[in-house]
């Protein structure tokens, strides 16, 4: 039986998930995601955003609702907020910079996407009742599988159409978010960053120097090794072949494997 802490605690996690999503399809002007119209498509911006902020006070009140909190106080939620929003506005903040290193962009997206998966895996397991070093075991777990999930979304722009993708594709540059398999090309193809910071490329362009430059390829062993990574972790827990097989499901999801 799964403890209803376990479940509230995750579901208000899940919940401000949701409402980051609103905020970044008002952001990135998107008319798309899972297939089906934004909120911000159908009824304007000002009522997303509005949308966005109330789901973000119900997983906040959902949280709150958990009793006995001082028992959970380590796991310093409030921190995961702080990290999404930075990573969020990290990100805003180096739109169109084409001097970003792999570096800069792993701790971008340690915010904005892993904070929420590590803190998911991190609630579970104190809930769970495992002991601290087994809790530090699997927050590692949900952080790699969290920079699995974005650098294979960095992928899906170049690699699907819209109509798997379910979402708009072939826009990352265009809305000047610069991912790990452009930077790729940049590091290695000065003719064409100098072609880009002169805004003189097409996404022909883009796209040709992505592969020319082995941007996609390059970018799929970073997320091989992070599964390596995630593999290590769930070989050394103590778990049930079921359990196991859970996570590495969870796993394999992330890096489309399954």
């Amino acid at each position: 039986m799964i403890h209803p802490k376990a479940i509230k605690l995750p579901a208000g996690i899940e919940i401000i998930q949701k409402s980051k999503l609103l905020h970044d399809d008002v952001i990135d002007n998107a008319d798309l995601r899972r297939g089906d119209v934004t909120l911000q498509k159908k009824y304007g911006k000002k009522t997303a955003v509005i949308c966005g902020d109330y789901l973000f006070c119900v997983a906040l009140n959902l949280v709150a609702s958990i009793s006995n909190k001082e028992d959970y106080l380590d796991l310093n939620m409030q921190n995961y907020m702080g990290k999404v929003c930075l990573g969020e506005l990290n990100q805003y903040l180096n739109n169109g910079n084409l001097n970003l290193s792999m570096y800069q962009y792993l701790k971008i997206i340690d915010g904005k996407t892993a904070a929420l998966f590590e803190a998911s895996f991190y609630a579970g397991a104190i809930f769970s009742d495992c002991k601290e070093t087994e809790c530090k075991r699997y927050k590692q777990l949900g952080h790699y599988i969290g920079m699995i999930f974005q650098l294979i979304d960095d992928c899906i722009d170049f690699e699907k159409t819209v109509d798997v993708a379910k979402k708009p594709v072939q826009s990352d540059f265009e809305q000047g978010v610069i991912t790990l398999p452009l930077i790729k090309a940049l590091e290695d193809m000065s003719e064409f960053k100098e072609k880009a910071s002169n805004n003189q490329v097409t996404r022909k362009d883009i796209n040709d120097a992505v592969n020319k430059a082995g941007g996609l390829k390059f970018t799929h062993w970073v997320v091989s090794r992070y599964h390596a990574k995630s593999m290590k972790i769930i070989n050394e827990l103590e778990l049930t072949e079921s359990k196991k097989n859970k996570l590495i499901s969870i796993l394999n999801k992330a890096a489309h494997l399954a």
